[in-house]
């Protein structure tokens, strides 16, 4: 486990031990279901997962260390596949990775284990764009940023498009 001490809202890693659904996933991502999230079936509401993927991007970029403030990104593309309802109480372990490796874009993959359920209970894709630093124009990735995301991935036996 990292020292959490040093990013107290950093929640996701680089984990060694997790559950072999995701084993090929480099960064995992820790999320507790709070009750509040539920909606009026008592399941997980829907708009929650879009947002657990988002703060598991943001440690996906973290792991990278990609993300200190001066990159600008935007989201151009999400969808999520709920497979099974969650109920509270429950951690969600967020596998994150990247698919597909662009020019300027990353076509992120999600896969949400419940630990309650033992079973991957919804997966999701996600397109991000990567912009200059006033947002007008795309921002290729650098050589050494694209050499950094597929040695990480590589670690994990997964090898992106790109």
């Amino acid at each position: 486990m990292t020292n959490m001490s040093e990013k107290p809202d950093f929640m996701s890693e680089v984990a060694s031990d997790r559950p072999e659904v995701l084993a090929h996933y480099p960064v995992i991502h820790y999320q507790p279901i709070h009750w509040g999230e539920m909606d009026a079936f008592n399941h997980l509401n829907n708009v929650v997962y879009y947002r657990y993927s988002e703060s598991a991007r943001i440690g996906y970029l973290h792991a990278l260390d990609m993300f200190d403030g001066s990159m600008v990104t935007v989201l151009a593309q999400s969808s999520c596949q709920y497979l099974h309802p969650v109920t509270y109480p429950d951690t969600l372990l967020l596998g994150v990775r990247c698919q597909r490796l662009g020019n300027t874009s990353i076509a992120m993959e999600y896969s949400y284990y419940s630990t309650a359920q033992n079973k991957i209970v919804a997966t999701a894709d996600a397109v991000v764009v990567r912009l200059d630093s006033d947002g007008k124009g795309k921002l290729p990735w650098t050589a050494e940023e694209r050499a950094r995301l597929l040695a990480l991935e590589a670690k994990f036996g997964h090898t992106p498009e790109y």
